[in-house]
């Protein structure tokens, strides 16, 4: 029997095989991931910033240069496809090569065929044989001019299988004349690799490779990813905030707007992209010229250095949308504003984790919650180009300071992108008159794109038997559903919308006033017509109409005493000053409802209980006792609406498990940063809007649970915020806030109250908490093995007498 051998690759056979292993792994994942693919470009992109109808306008302009910036965005990326995809054929051709010379491999070991290589038929006789290999051993013999070694050999091996009859046999049995071979196990890598000539060169590539480039490469990769944080922000920049927000608790939006541009990824030392030209020193001075309350004689540092008043000059001219010059500072406005809302979201990281050390007792006072909210509206600012106390109407094309006055009159009071919405074609072309048919076309179309939001609030105690009573110091979960729809839903009968798509949505336009609609659901005890409907609501006059005075008195016959009317819940508070008066009555309804449902509860639970005793009564007594006395039974309604009340609790209790179960995959997921494509053609990138939910206490002016960043909001997002009750009983009243970061006027305040109940005592007695000792049991042990054995003792005093 043959040995194991193992040797190097003489003839480079093994080494093709661990070459086309490797070259597999490295083709197919590359091919996948790295094969050029046609990018298909957004069409809401498109139709924002490229099919401006309105031409030679600043608007137009600025769209055509977002457009053509965004295009231009990557020159190289198509010198780049054409590399990646030669360098992957060229990978996929030496694939086919090695391929091929494997097979050829492969052909000469397993098709050994002494027939074909003595170029004899089947049924030849010795001699014809015999003939046949000496006409061609004449030929391919060492010794012969046309000789080939390796040929001959092959013709003496197929003339011994042919003729011998030990050759014949270990060829027809193993496929060989040589009998059988040992095993060989080839290591792939060629002979002159280690050979003793070749040494030095060997371990000089070795050196270079893994002891060199490679920890180079690490080196210089960690210390480039050290300094940033998971939001791709400069540590640096990051401890500057935080310096800044514990030295001045309460700070203004100027003074947040000096710190954001003293950020230091605009100075050049810690960001090699910054770009530092001789004709700053220019252009810088007589750009501040115009730029009033800029803050050049404030001496603390960093807020005097020249990077920060460049980036500050840059950030005022960018919201008051003053012209740069297009080779120079405006790049660096593109720049800086680009990385203005990653900064601004550290900020608020930033603001709401000291506010939670201030609560844990580690630092001494808190930023206020008017500090946090000044981070915040920095972000629309920046990238809609306008100042805070701007009309959110500017955000619209083509609309100009001095054409406000005309949304402000006897008749109408337009302040709000969601009023101008809502009103009628005509009175907002009449409104919008000083502009052409093109730019009015303009203004339709970006404004049905814009979103309008409503909310859904609920508020439990999660994982306790009573879910929506609050005891004090108890966590309080608010489930926050954010519901977006376009503008368009609002808008009826404008010739500027095309499709049917136009038509106004009668859930949003139930309450013409309406900014956001808070879905409640339905009450079974709503009040019903005759025909056992619920009652058409009246109309109510919108905020900016004057409402008629009503004459007094009436008619001769007297006038009928006026009924009143039930009070209804009105629209949410916003950034623009419309009140929301029904949160008070939304409260005491919303409690009246948790007791009901508490009642209702407790009520099921008896029922079950006196069904199980019945039925436990009817097995003991039987069941002649049931027909003579029907009264201790229940009747069958009865239990039929206990089984319903059961199975509807199951129900419930199965549908909370499967939220539970589908916000841990979601989770799992990983956070989505894809929604809708803001309208912003001032900013240089195209932005996505992102949204900020949190709890905060208008009166004490705090911040009761850090701003949850909302990146994902297609058409509607839940998001939960977790809170510990107060420690007193009693009513709470807090916020729900929600803030946008891509427009201006789009601020949602939703009051919620909290009956805050006593907490409940820790219970120290409990029936399933009884039970007996072990020491006790294993006394009683003893004592009844007393009663039934007997011990060594009492046999030796029986002995003993």
């Amino acid at each position: 029997m043959g040995k194991t051998n193992f040797q190097y690759d003489e003839t480079g056979n093994t080494y093709y095989y661990v070459f086309l292993t490797f070259l597999g792994f490295v083709l197919f994942p590359s091919t996948y991931y790295f094969w050029p693919k046609t990018e298909q470009e957004d069409p809401e992109k498109r139709r924002k910033y490229v099919q401006a109808q309105a031409r030679d306008t600043v608007y137009y302009y600025a769209c055509m240069e977002k457009a053509e910036r965004m295009t231009q965005k990557d020159p190289w990326v198509q010198t780049r496809r054409r590399i990646t995809m030669l360098v992957l054929m060229a990978g996929w051709v030496v694939f086919a090569m090695v391929i091929y010379q494997i097979s050829q491999f492969d052909y000469e070991m397993a098709n050994f065929d002494p027939y074909e290589i003595l170029q004899v038929s089947f049924d030849a006789t010795a001699k014809e044989i015999k003939k046949k290999y000496r006409e061609l051993s004449l030929i391919y013999h060492p010794d012969k001019p046309t000789g080939n070694e390796k040929l001959f050999m092959k013709l003496t091996k197929a003339y011994d299988a042919l003729t011998d009859e030990t050759a014949k046999y270990n060829w027809e049995h193993y496929g060989n004349p040589d009998g059988p071979q040992a095993m060989q196990f080839g290591i792939g890598l060629p002979a002159w690799i280690v050979e003793e000539k070749n040494s030095i060169w060997v371990l000089g590539v070795y050196t270079l490779i893994f002891m060199i480039c490679l920890p180079t490469a690490v080196y210089y990769w960690w210390s480039n990813s050290i300094k940033f944080s998971g939001e791709q922000v400069l540590l640096d920049t990051t401890q500057l905030y935080y310096y800044f927000f514990h030295k001045s608790p309460q700070m203004m939006l100027k003074r947040v707007l000096m710190v954001l541009a003293a950020s230091l990824e605009f100075e050049r030392g810690h960001n090699s992209e910054i770009v530092e030209r001789p004709t700053d020193n220019v252009e810088i001075p007589q750009l501040m010229k115009y730029l009033p309350n800029l803050g050049i004689n404030n001496k603390e540092k960093p807020l005097c250095f020249g990077y920060s008043v460049k980036a500050r000059a840059l950030l005022f001219a960018h919201l008051s949308r003053i012209s740069l010059p297009p080779n120079t500072l405006h790049q660096d406005r593109l720049y800086i504003i680009k990385r203005c809302p990653f900064l601004i979201h550290e900020m608020v990281t930033c603001v709401s984790q000291l506010i939670l050390l201030a609560h844990a007792g580690r630092i001494g006072r808190w930023p206020t919650l008017d500090t946090i909210e000044n981070a915040m509206k920095l972000s629309p600012m920046v990238v809609q180009a306008l100042w805070e106390r701007s009309s959110p109407l500017l955000q619209l094309p083509h609309v100009e300071e001095d054409m406000l006055k005309y949304f402000h009159s006897r008749k109408r009071n337009i302040k709000t992108l969601q009023q101008l919405a809502k009103t009628k074609d005509e009175d907002r072309r009449s409104v919008l008159r000083g502009l052409t048919d093109d730019q009015y076309r303009d203004v339709i179309r970006v404004l049905a794109s814009m979103p309008i939001i409503s909310l859904d609030i609920t508020t439990e105690v999660v994982d306790d038997e009573a879910q929506h009573v609050v005891t004090a110091g108890a966590i309080v979960t608010v489930t926050v559903l954010l519901k977006r729809k376009k503008m368009e839903t609002l808008m009826s009968g404008s010739v500027a919308l095309d499709g049917p798509e136009d038509a106004e949505d009668p859930e949003m336009d139930e309450d013409p006033e309406d900014l956001v609609e808070l879905h409640k659901p339905e009450d079974d005890d709503a009040p019903q017509d005759e025909n056992g409907k619920p009652p058409t609501k009246a109309k109510s006059t919108p905020v900016w109409k004057k409402q008629d005075k009503k004459k007094k008195g009436g008619k001769k016959g007297g006038s009928k005493p006026k009924q009143k009317k039930p009070k209804t819940n009105k629209p949410s508070t916003d950034g623009n000053g419309e009140e929301a008066t029904g949160a008070q009555e939304k409260a005491s309804e919303n409690s009246s409802k948790s007791l009901a449902k508490a009642q209702s509860s407790s009520s099921k639970k008896r029922r079950k209980n006196e069904a199980d005793d019945g039925s436990g009564s009817d097995r003991e007594s039987g069941s002649n006792s049931d027909s003579d006395d029907p009264e201790k039974n229940d009747p069958p309604s009865r239990q039929s609406n206990a089984d319903e009340d059961d199975e509807e609790d199951e129900e419930a209790e199965w549908e909370k498990f499967q939220k539970k179960i589908n916000k841990r995959e979601k989770v799992l997921e990983g956070k989505s940063k894809e929604s809708h494509s803001a309208h912003c053609p001032y900013f240089t990138d195209d932005k996505q809007e992102f949204w900020w939910v949190y709890i905060a206490d208008r009166k004490a002016h705090a911040l009761i649970t850090p701003p949850n960043h909302v990146t994902s909001l297609v058409n509607q997002e839940e998001v939960e915020l977790k809170f510990s009750a107060p420690p007193k009983p009693g009513t709470y009243t807090f916020m729900v806030c929600v803030r946008s970061d891509s427009y201006l006027g789009y601020d949602i305040n939703e009051e919620i109250k909290l009956d805050v109940q006593e907490a409940h005592k820790a219970p120290t007695e409990h029936p399933q908490w009884e039970f007996e000792d072990d020491d006790e049991e294993a006394s009683g042990k003893e004592e009844d093995s007393e009663d039934e054995f007997a011990t060594d003792d009492e046999y030796d005093e029986e002995d003993e007498e």
